[in-house]
């Protein structure tokens, strides 16, 4: 089978934060599948490639094609935001696969990292992701919200700082709030909570506040949210944001 399928992962924005084997792989390809937006980073198309758009909730479709292409002998990249393994394309591939023709598992099919928009948001703000940390998507589209206040819980308990992916959509304006209030049952006001918007792109903005004050309508679908630990600290800057970063000893008296 001469066909061949790249994921690979174009990162949160900005072209220099591309991975140069992400680069390589869309250069090689022949057919370019993913989200409209996420194409539209690939700014080069050479001669011979084709690019096949989709909306964002078509995930699996989107996967079937890529795969029946390099079936048909293509060498297909599969382009996806930030990292293609963070609730994001690589997943959805190898889903496709297992349910798929045994053909597919013949594929060869490799996955190129990219710069997911945690680490990202981190690196605009300091080091917040220096101690155990965990990530959580808000979005109840493929789990229920009941699963989502139970891993909430959980992480809060255990004293990880929490990223946030998908915090609110239009269907789900809410979330976000009542994720909050549940955190707030578990952690100290106090807690520091970090939103950056379109981390890593020319547009980032971000809001360093605490859990007793954070206003969820800051927030939209291009924000990441961090919720800081007992061990994250700020150290004050005089007339610019602080840096926030979380210690990497455990800290006496924390969950």
């Amino acid at each position: 089978m001469t066909g061949t399928l790249t994921i690979v992962g174009v990162g949160p924005g900005r072209p220099e934060l591309i991975t140069p084997a992400a680069s390589a792989a869309i250069a090689h390809a022949t057919d370019l599948i993913g989200y409209g937006p996420y194409l539209d980073r690939v700014t080069t198309l050479r001669a011979g490639q084709t690019r096949h758009a989709s909306d964002n909730r078509v995930e699996l479709d989107r996967a079937r094609h890529a795969l029946a292409l390099a079936c048909a002998g293509k060498q297909v990249a599969v382009v996806s935001g930030g990292d293609p393994g963070v609730f994001a394309m690589a997943a959805a591939v190898f889903e496709a696969v297992e349910a798929g023709p045994s053909a597919w598992r013949d594929l060869d099919i490799r996955v190129e990292p990219g710069v997911t928009a945690m680490l990202a948001a981190a690196a605009e703000v300091g080091a917040p992701l220096g101690g155990d940390f965990c990530a959580i998507s808000l979005s109840d589209n493929l789990k229920s919200w009941t699963t989502i206040r139970r891993r909430l819980e959980a992480a809060a308990a255990a004293d990880f700082v929490i990223a946030l992916y998908n915090p609110l959509s239009k269907a789900r304006p809410h979330q976000l709030g009542d994720a909050f209030a549940l955190l707030r049952q578990i952690k100290p006001p106090s807690t520091v909570v970090v939103m950056v918007r379109a981390a890593g792109s020319g547009d980032v903005r971000q809001i360093i506040t605490t859990l007793g004050d954070v206003d969820p309508d800051n927030a939209d679908m291009r924000t990441l949210v961090l919720i800081g630990s007992t061990a994250t600290r700020l150290i004050a800057r005089e007339g610019k944001a602080p840096f926030v970063y979380t210690l990497r000893r455990e800290v006496e008296g924390g969950a």
